[in-house]
């Protein structure tokens, strides 16, 4: 298993594997190697026919494999992507083990014409590679997308800004990367924002300091901030504004679910005589949004929170069946706790 910084400098040489599996919390970095490595290998007129997407949720692994057997049309190569390839994962489901099968029974022999890539995305940063994953290391190469941390982040984002015709100081660099999610889809869109806003000249830190989103924190503090004040439209529009970021959904409910827990707790303490200092030393809260937290609890019954965290159990719950839209749970999980 290689991680993402190995991979880059091999592509870079045009060292390419026949068989790759991705694996990862960051899908913008893999769609981002997996756009690197088509460019490099397809160049010809014929690139765009020579090249195939198959969506894993719902694809056909025999005509995966078909696509990788046939030839590719006036060229040496093509490529095969699989993406959102779930079956990848630790879910042993009926379907899923039939596609893991299949395709663990190909890269045994696979076409010399094809790079036949797959990725699966993680639920998040503390998943692992699965025992699928791993099972697959002596047949591809196997590429672990760990989220850019430190000067790894700062010197893909000065790539980013340099792509772009910009310089960035030092300074500047460290402050974007510090204040800004660890997340390339919504990097690149802040990347593309600031050269915009800046156009002809120097970035500076005021530019950085008012062009920067809120951090995800803040947006499920405004989420519920938005249940409580019964504005249904508002609630869903952030929700969907998180999604766009690149959240999770069980990640989103984690953190409402949370938000509700911490709102209850707060209650029962208020109820019980106890002031902001002892309440924020008690839940470990900074005393600013102890405050703030105070305030938004105001705004609930008592009777009202606890359904609420209730709701957000039973989210969970349908969260856990493969039959249920998750963006849909979620909208339900707020009309629910609005009109709780």
């Amino acid at each position: 298993m290689i991680e993402y910084i190995e991979l880059e400098e091999k592509i870079k040489s045009s060292k390419f594997d026949n068989c790759y599996v991705f694996c990862g919390a960051d899908e913008a970095l893999m769609k981002e190697k997996v756009k690197a490595i088509h460019g490099k290998v397809l160049q010809g007129a014929f690139a765009d026919l020579n090249y195939m997407q198959f969506d894993g949720l719902t694809a056909d692994m025999e005509a995966v494999v078909n696509a990788c057997e046939t030839i590719p049309f006036m060229d040496e190569k093509k490529v095969v992507v699989v993406f959102r390839a779930t079956f990848l994962g630790e879910g042993e489901d009926r379907d899923s083990a039939k596609k893991y099968a299949a395709v663990s029974k190909y890269i045994e022999n696979p076409a010399s014409h094809c790079i036949f890539i797959m990725y699966h995305v993680f639920e998040n940063d503390r998943e692992k590679p699965s025992s699928k994953i791993k099972k697959l290391e002596k047949k591809a190469c196997v590429v672990k997308f760990d989220k850019l941390k430190g000067f790894n982040l700062e010197k893909k984002v000065k790539s980013m800004f340099e792509e772009k015709g910009k310089n960035i100081g030092k300074i500047e660099l460290k402050l974007f990367c510090d204040n800004l999610e660890n997340n390339m889809h919504i990097v690149q869109n802040e990347v593309e924002k600031l050269c915009t806003y800046a156009y002809d000249r120097e970035i500076t830190k005021e530019d950085i300091l008012l062009m920067l989103p809120q951090k995800s924190d803040n947006d499920i503090f405004n989420l519920v901030d938005t249940i409580s004040q019964k504005k249904v439209e508002k609630a869903i529009d952030i929700l969907n504004e998180l999604i766009f970021k690149g959240e999770k959904v069980p990640y989103i409910l984690y953190m409402v679910e949370r938000q509700f827990n911490l709102i209850l707790q707060l209650k029962y303490g208020l109820e019980e005589g106890k002031n902001k200092d002892a309440l924020a030393k008690e839940l470990k809260l900074n005393p600013y949004i102890c405050e703030k937290m105070i305030a938004q609890s105001r705004k609930f019954t008592m009777k009202g929170i606890k359904k609420a965290v209730q709701y957000c159990l039973n989210t969970e719950e349908a969260l856990k069946s493969s039959s249920v839209n998750s963006k849909t749970e979620m909208e339900l999980l707020i009309l629910n706790t609005i009109t709780a």
